[in-house]
């Protein structure tokens, strides 16, 4: 499910020093737009902070998934980051995230977009895959981890 349509190494921040929630997500808005013609870092940052008001995506376990609807997406695009330190992230656990998944979507992608939330949730939800994740050095490992079913 996540292909490199999806997700590539051009869109993984590894081994990151970012000290804020804002800094990650402008991070995770630098990726997202990176390799899109017509996004902008600015316009995406501004979508996953709408998102973020209407309530943290941080789902616990130093994991995050911000994500938001955008009309210049044709097709979903995600981007993830690793951090040396966890943020604060208002995450419901409490705990500060270290590891986040965003996503743009369509802006009508509903069912689209549910399912993939649901299953990044579940690939997330696993603890040896969140260990794996931190332990990874490189954005190659990183994609190969996030990839394996």
């Amino acid at each position: 499910m996540l292909g490199p349509d999806l997700i590539n190494e051009a869109r993984i921040g590894c081994g990151l020093e970012i000290a804020s929630k804002k800094r990650l997500l402008e991070t995770l808005a630098e990726l997202l737009a990176s390799d899109h013609p017509r996004l902008q870092t600015e316009t995406v940052f501004e979508h996953l902070l709408e998102r973020e008001r209407l309530g943290s995506t941080g789902l616990g376990h130093g994991i995050a998934l911000p994500h938001a609807r955008m009309k210049d997406v044709g097709e979903v695009v995600g981007a993830f980051v690793q951090t040396v330190q966890g943020v604060d992230y208002d995450a419901a656990d409490g705990e500060p995230v270290d590891l986040a998944f965003a996503l743009l979507v369509p802006e009508a992608a509903n069912e689209e977009h549910l399912r993939l939330l649901a299953h990044l949730a579940s690939l997330f939800s696993d603890p040896n895959r969140r260990v794996r994740l931190r332990e990874s050095g490189s954005r190659a490992e990183i994609l190969h981890v996030l990839s394996a079913s």
